[in-house]
């Protein structure tokens, strides 16, 4: 069979219909592909009156008896059409349309039986996986993964009598591996002859790839991609040339009613027309963007270029290399900057339309498949896949130029004749910070040395508000930050020390020389690399035995603060400077309370000591007014914001995001995350641990309103671990119950997410729902056994008349917090009153704010040759001023003050 590639338009020797007979003076030639597609005329089934396009009949039921139809679900006259010209461009003897493309594999799949095997592709669809997956779990199917790029990798897993299918995709997506479908079939068809070989033909469409010629049994199709080609429809096409398995596919189509609507089918129809000449503009473009990438130096998955290891096989397969391509940066941060700083390529899901898309899989399409998983077939999590489509490929390598440099992945290179592209040099897990940000860094002047400046630093604390405890076993928790905050203020001193003072912990203070400190213990970590997975347990040790106060024991909590802050200094450490500052820490937040006084801590340290390490760069505060009229007008404070206001570079706050992480390790062995990206974030989040069968990680709440919540420290502390356990081993005695529980506590997360971000729920009607739902998600804990009696109380008071406000514990429970919605018609003078009782009560409530401002910086000293001055700091000159004076207020007052020392940087 000879191999053209399409660009000439040509199709296999494959007998296609003509619409003459042969002449004697001129004999006719198979019609072209493009031409079978444009051309939709189905002998069998002439319109009475000629239309030039076929008619939808969009109709149930037909009347008479014995007639061709009777039932749409059943047959249609536009569908016939339809599957008779999928026919006809796919080298097939029967077509059948249904409602998807998954709706297809259905079908496909209803064909096997209990017991039976299926060999699959190791780089699915996350779709296929899942269902496979499904039917693993509840069908009693056995599924063996296997990388089919080598055929022999098959063999070893082909049991003649139970392997009854062998499911292919080339080329895969996203990996765009490709797998030798002749010698697969012809392979499978000696040692297994019943099995049946499927193909997914989503990525090729019927104008490249057509399986059956190569010995498929069954070929399906996503026709919302290329088939239809404008993504206003979903679709599904299965083909077959056997009449046994076409029997029985129409069975089950007719069984369970997927066929397509009269209207999708007509609309299919129509984007089948144009699909030789999409595809044709589609892959041109996509090979100039692959090339460019290629040369770039990213790694590149497109089976046109020339070092693709499966691109002889599929130049045997194909008449085509498609439209879809993936590449790699090497830094997942990267890439999801990348993907966000596109604006001609539409961030989304799925392939094969006319305007061009940009996705990472690993998030996105192939989010369902467990990260584990992903990671033993080699899924990388910084992928990019893109999937070109018709628009100028000019603008299209212009918009993922501009993309790609915004991000940091590219820089500019004066070569001889013209500046040209180059790949920046990205560490593995390193922040690139945007070039206009790195021009106004701080640490531009090489010949600065010394670090003259006071950091000051804030960083909030976060509630729980739904999904506690359930969130252990799968269950979303719904976390958002709160108005009390931990603040750090570094001061520098220049003499080969480094000093600690924990003023809420015991006041707890202590100096080192930092010489004296183990450094034979540390590893250090590069500028722009990532901290491992696993902390060197070596260096904590050293620190525990060699770097601390022998009186420290009698401080639990001081020790570990003191053992995270040690730890990421050293490691931090790097070109022989080692910074020398006092650090001092105060909170408003209660700590050990279930707040995540911890991960506020973890924040405030991680981000002085990059700053100090010089591992992160801020822009500059705007240089302050010379007219005093206009000083007045300006409060001085600069917040975030996404309307386009000054605020912290989001790569600065994703580097302290991380190492705020190996903080909450050193304190907490195994944290979920979710704390200290509340505190360096801010707003409200939703998290789901992995491995419980839903889509995982954590995701922002946009539109998250603020709100007033009364939180209230039991002054009972709680063991986390013994409560967990409690819940564990009341699933095991009791799984009806404990899972009925936590599948209510799912749909109250559910609600109170979507409630959250609905921006058009009046607020009197989301406080409304939001009360309620905090009495339900309480009553479900009480079910698990993690209240407490002093919370308990603490219910009762805020229930009691004139209050009526809706109470929940918060964190682990037994003991902790409990927090209280209040409304914003709330009557103060009350308010202050059910303070008051609850102090009486031996409780300390706090009223604050949820939803606020992530992590804040403020530098009142810049070196741009001026001071940032406040009304408490009349001399710029006094080094010790603004720490002896945090280091004096009360904590009532230590909000407000910190407020007005000068311009504020939020996240």
């Amino acid at each position: 069979m000879s191999h053209s590639l399409h660009g000439h338009g040509l199709i296999r020797d494959y007998e296609l219909p003509t619409p003459e007979p042969d002449s004697p003076f001129r004999p006719r030639k198979p019609y072209r592909f493009g031409t079978l597609c444009a051309t939709v005329d189905n002998p069998d089934q002439k319109d009475q009156y000629g239309s030039s396009s076929v008619p939808i009949y969009q109709t149930s039921t037909f009347k008479g008896v014995d007639g061709q139809y009777d039932y749409t679900r059943s047959g249609n006259p536009t569908r016939s059409h339809l599957e008779h010209h999928i026919a006809k461009i796919s080298s097939a003897g029967h077509a059948f349309a249904v409602s998807s493309g998954m709706a297809a594999l259905d079908v496909i799949l209803r064909l096997l039986k209990p017991g039976d095997e299926v060999i699959a592709g190791d780089d699915l669809y996350g779709g296929t996986n899942r269902l496979l997956t499904y039917l693993k779990t509840h069908g009693g199917v056995v599924v063996h993964h296997v990388d089919t790029t080598n055929p022999i990798n098959l063999h070893r897993h082909i049991n003649p009598g139970k392997t009854a299918m062998v499911l292919l995709e080339s080329p895969t997506n996203p990996l765009l591996k490709v797998a030798d479908l002749a010698t697969i079939a012809a392979q499978v068809k000696e040692r297994a002859p019943d099995a049946l070989v499927v193909v997914d033909n989503t990525m090729m469409s019927p104008y490249l790839q057509r399986p059956l010629e190569y010995g498929a049994d069954i070929v399906y199709d996503s026709a919302t991609k290329y088939l239809s080609g404008h993504h206003d429809l979903m679709a599904g096409i299965i083909t077959c040339n056997r009449d046994d398995l076409a029997k029985q596919i129409a069975f089950i189509i007719n069984a369970i009613g997927n066929a397509l609507t009269p209207f999708d089918c007509f609309l299919l129809l129509r984007g089948v027309k144009t699909l030789a000449i999409r595809m044709d503009r589609q892959q041109t473009s996509a090979m100039t963007v692959a090339t460019m990438l290629d040369r770039l130096g990213f790694k590149v998955h497109y089976p046109g270029l020339t070092n693709h290891p499966g691109r002889d096989i599929h130049e045997r397969n194909a008449d085509g290399y498609g439209a879809v391509l993936s590449f790699t940066t090497g830094d997942k941060a990267l890439s999801e900057r990348i993907v966000g700083a596109t604006r001609l390529w539409g961030i989304s899901v799925s392939f094969g339309c006319v305007n061009s898309l940009i996705s990472m899989p690993c998030v996105m399409s192939h989010a369902s498949i467990d990260p584990a998983v992903r990671a033993e077939r080699g899924l990388p999590e910084d992928l990019i896949r893109l999937c070109v489509g018709i628009e100028d490929p000019v603008d299209l390598i212009d918009d993922l130029e501009h993309a790609l440099l915004e991000a940091g992945a590219i820089t500019v290179s004066a070569g001889a004749d013209q500046h040209q592209y180059v790949r920046a040099t990205v560490p593995r897990g390193g922040v690139t910070i945007s070039r206009a940000v790195e021009k106004l860094a701080y640490n531009e002047h090489p010949e600065r040395t010394k670090e003259d400046r006071e950091w000051f630093i804030s960083a909030p604390g976060k509630v729980i508000l739904f999904g506690e405890h359930a969130v252990v076993h799968g269950v979303t928790a719904i976390a958002a930050s709160v108005g009390l905050r931990c603040y750090g203020l570094s001061s520098p001193r220049h003499d080969g020390k480094v000093a600690l003072r924990f003023i809420d912990l015991g006041d707890f203070s202590n100096e080192w020389v930092l010489d004296d400190l183990p450094w034979d213990a540390v590893t250090a970590i590069g500028v722009g690399d990532s901290h491992p997975d696993a902390l060197d347990q070596r260096l904590v040790d050293s620190i525990q035995q060699r770097g601390l106060p022998f009186n420290i024991d009698q401080n639990a909590q001081a020790k570990a603060a003191a053992v995270a802050f040690l730890y990421l200094y050293m490691v931090m450490t790097h070109g022989g400077e080692r910074p020398s500052f006092s650090f001092a820490v105060r909170s408003t937040l209660p700590v050990g309370a279930g707040l995540g006084s911890s991960a506020s801590f973890s924040t405030c340290v991680a981000t002085a000591l990059l700053l100090l390490h010089r591992r992160i760069s801020l822009p500059p505060l705007p240089e302050p007014s010379r007219n005093p009229d206009e000083q007045a007008q300006d409060p001085g404070h600069v917040h975030v914001s996404h309307e386009g206001r000054r605020a912290l570079p989001r790569p600065v706050a994703e580097e302290v995001n991380r190492w705020a992480f190996i903080a909450e390790k050193i304190l907490h062995g195994n944290p979920s995350g979710v704390d200290n990206s509340v505190a360096v974030f801010g707003g409200a989040l939703a998290y789901t641990r992995p491995g419980f069968g839903r889509k995982s990680g954590m995701e922002g709440i946009q539109g998250f309103k603020s709100f007033r919540f009364l939180l209230t420290d039991s002054r009972v502390p709680r063991d986390t671990k013994k409560l967990v356990a409690g819940v564990a081993a009341k699933k095991l005695e009791e799984p009806a119950v404990v899972e009925h529980t936590l599948d209510s506590i799912q749909s109250i997360s559910d609600e109170a997410r979507r409630a959250l971000g609905d921006p058009e729920l009046p607020r009197d009607a989301l406080l409304s729902a939001l009360g309620a739902l905090i009495t339900e998600n309480h009553a479900h804990l009480v079910t698990l056994g993690v209240s407490h009696p002093v919370l308990e109380a603490i219910r009762r008071q805020t229930a009691a008349e004139p209050y009526c406000l809706s109470t929940k514990l918060t964190g682990a429970g037994g003991g902790g917090c409990a927090v209280t919605l209040i409304p914003d018609d709330v009557n103060e003078n009350a308010l202050c009153a059910l303070m008051e009782g609850l102090t009486s009560s031996g409780f300390r409530p706090y009223l604050t704010s949820v939803g606020g401002s992530g992590l804040g910086i403020l530098s009142p000293y810049d070196p741009a040759n001026y001071a940032m001055t406040s009304p408490k700091l009349e001399n710029p000159d006094d080094q010790s001023s603004l720490r002896e004076a945090f280091e004096a207020q009360g904590i009532e007052e230590l909000t407000a003050w910190a407020e007005q020392r000068g311009r504020w940087l939020y996240v």
